[in-house]
């Protein structure tokens, strides 16, 4: 099968909300820093030919020694230096994957949850449809949401028509390096990778993915991931099949 896609792994945060001043990435999580399970994941993608994780250009040789190099990934690893915001990280994966590669996939690598399955779904649903720029992996909203100012609520929308945004994002290289070039020219700072595509009038479709799809943002998310890892890694070895921690296709 083609290799068509470059997975970049943002993991460039000071960790100021997680109160690490070494960041979290690095964080045991079931056994294994909390970084190398997004790596794990779409390291075991037949899509996937290279990953890139973006990391600080001082902490590299950390990343690198302790979250890389003491497993025996099949895909190459390559390094990139993150930037002074996460859109200059995601940048820098972005200029830094091969001209080979049709499609870029960025990731948090403060979502260890990720699976296989759902990366390849994403994939498959942007290769399928040529007319689409990229897609985006997330959940319906379940919760009623409410506009307001100040707290006075104005408006009440149906909530058919939101999404909670996830990674992996998956766009075509091309767009995505467009997108970046003019988000610097017009000096723009969006929300995620895709509102960028947006602007630019592209064309982004949402993918629904596993709801366990957590991000790692203050110490106490590392107790549910933790507990889903270890599920996984139950089922797993029930299954006599421990190289494949995965959760079962969405219908």
């Amino acid at each position: 099968m083609m290799q068509s896609v470059c997975a970049v792994v943002v993991s460039g945060g000071n960790g100021s909300r997680f109160g690490n001043p070494g960041g979290k990435q690095l964080v045991s999580v079931a056994g294994r820093p909390l970084m190398t399970w997004s790596i794990m994941a779409f390291d075991r993608s037949s899509h996937v030919g290279r990953i890139i994780v973006v990391c600080p250009a001082n902490r590299r040789a950390e990343m690198r020694g302790l979250a890389v190099d003491p497993y025996e990934f099949s895909t190459p690893v390559a390094f990139a230096d993150a930037g002074e915001t996460r859109q200059a990280s995601t940048r820098a994966g972005v200029l830094a994957t091969p001209e080979c590669f049709e499609l870029v996939a960025i990731h948090d690598g403060a979502r260890p949850l990720i699976t296989t399955e759902a990366i390849d779904r994403a994939i498959g649903v942007l290769v399928s449809n040529p007319s689409l720029d990229g897609v985006v992996c997330g959940q319906p909203a379940i919760d009623t949401l409410k506009i307001a100012a100040r707290g006075l609520i104005s408006s009440t929308p149906p909530r058919s028509v939101f999404w909670a945004a996830q990674t992996p994002q998956v766009f075509r290289l091309d767009a995505m390096r467009r997108a970046h070039a003019r988000a610097v020219e017009d000096g723009f700072l969006g929300t995620d990778d895709s509102s960028l595509v947006e602007r630019m009038g592209g064309r982004v479709l949402c993918v629904e993915s596993p709801r366990d799809n957590l991000k790692v943002t203050v110490p106490e998310d590392l107790r549910p991931v933790t507990a889903i890892l270890l599920g996984r890694m139950s089922d797993a070895e029930s299954a006599q099949d421990t190289g494949i921690i995965s959760t079962p296709p969405i219908a």
